[in-house]
């Protein structure tokens, strides 16, 4: 009698996170509420498997706690003394470029890097690639995963 209960238990409890995933239409994400004077409609005449795989999309972003995108690597080594090394030099990143957020990682075995900003595209890093080589000149762009970025 128990083990029944639990299966069934478990059962409900899938079928709620199931059903708690909000899905969207194509047609929602371009809608347009302006009502002014010589604005115009758009309809959307579409396959319907296409909200299924934008929805699985955004489900896929949502799971990785970011989007892909780039960073700029200022700093990776894995000698004995790069922790303290790795602290010095985004300390003096963040002196010398205090608006340009930056990210300390350890990678297994023993890799310390410094990454810094959140770039979309790859011309985007590029722009502060350059002046940040002035100061590193062993900077490079390498693909992450980048925070989401603020649309305000």
């Amino acid at each position: 009698m128990g083990r029944k209960t639990i299966i069934l238990f478990l059962l409900f409890l899938s079928a709620g996170f199931c059903a708690a995933q909000k899905t969207t239409s194509t047609a929602e994400l371009f809608r347009n509420d302006d009502r002014r004077y010589g604005a115009g409609t758009l309809t959307i005449n579409h396959d319907p498997r296409i909200d299924t795989l934008i929805n699985r999309y955004i489900l896929y972003n949502m799971r990785q706690r970011g989007m892909e995108g780039f960073r700029i690597q200022i700093y990776n080594s894995s000698e004995m003394n790069a922790r303290e090394e790795s602290g010095k030099i985004r300390a003096e990143f963040i002196g010398q470029f205090p608006d340009i957020v930056s990210y300390a990682t350890f990678d297994r075995p023993s890799y310390y890097k410094i990454r810094v900003g959140d770039y979309r595209t790859r011309i985007e890093g590029t722009r502060d690639l350059m002046m940040i080589r002035r100061v590193f000149p062993d900077a490079i762009l390498v693909p992450d995963i980048i925070n989401f970025p603020d649309l305000n």
